[in-house]
């Protein structure tokens, strides 16, 4: 399968996923900063209910725009769970409205979103934000990547001979960046650069369980192969 047949999330369905695993972001509103840990939820419209930090400044906000609502920018800034260069992976900013729901709660419905990863920037649109859904591995690939990271020599190490032999020169250590139902991405990473490659899933996994399955059948077409040469276990 060439790289460019290779199934992969679109980029609303990555904005999806970048919502459902978050668990921070940045609010701004009238040049005012505020930063929420743990206090979001998304529903399944990509609607964001924002819940009123201890300092009680986010839910005034509001008040006094016009009809009670106030337009907001919401940051959220996709992180790779391992210890990789660069490891911010892809940055998701909301543009919307904000509403006070009582007294301790606002609701925030985005208008468009645009998404920034390595290879551009996409403007993604309500219609299809709405429409996406999020990864069903979204919420468990942090878990996910930790675990293979960890027991590296065993799992992501061997899965390097299924790469062709050019994507693997000069390479001196290798990574899982991301895991979603498509399959897992790998950074190969040389001395001043790096470079991602994916490694399709025969069929898309709709649960955790599947894409484990999925990737014990990499690892057993990885180690039926020889060994063209070897990276580090850690790099």
């Amino acid at each position: 399968m060439s790289a460019a047949s290779r199934p992969e999330p679109s980029p609303a369905e990555r904005a999806r996923s970048v919502l459902a695993a978050a668990g921070s972001l940045t609010v701004t509103t009238r040049g005012r900063r505020i930063e929420l840990i743990g206090l979001h939820t998304v529903d399944a419209a990509a609607r964001l209910l924002l819940h009123n930090p201890p300092d009680g400044h986010l839910a005034a906000e509001p008040a006094p725009a016009s009809h009670g609502d106030l337009t907001a920018l919401v940051e959220f800034t996709d992180i790779a769970p391992v210890a990789v260069r660069e490891r911010v992976r892809a940055r998701l900013t909301l543009g919307g409205r904000l509403t006070a729901l009582g007294p301790k709660a606002l609701v925030f419905s985005p208008a468009r979103a645009v998404l920034t990863e390595d290879d551009g920037t996409t403007v993604i649109g309500l219609d299809e934000l709405t429409l996406a859904s999020p990864d069903p591995l979204a919420t468990h690939e942090a878990e996910m990547l930790a675990r293979l990271d960890a027991a590296h020599a065993d799992t992501v190490a061997p899965l390097v001979r299924l790469l062709p032999a050019r994507e693997q020169l000069g390479a001196t250590g290798v990574r899982p960046l991301r895991l979603d139902r498509h399959g897992l991405v790998l950074r190969l990473e040389k001395p001043d650069a790096h470079h991602d490659v994916r490694l399709p899933f025969a069929t898309a996994a709709t649960h955790p369980g599947e894409a484990v399955r999925q990737i014990h059948a990499l690892l057993a077409a990885a180690t039926s192969r020889p060994r063209r040469g070897r990276l580090p276990t850690r790099s």
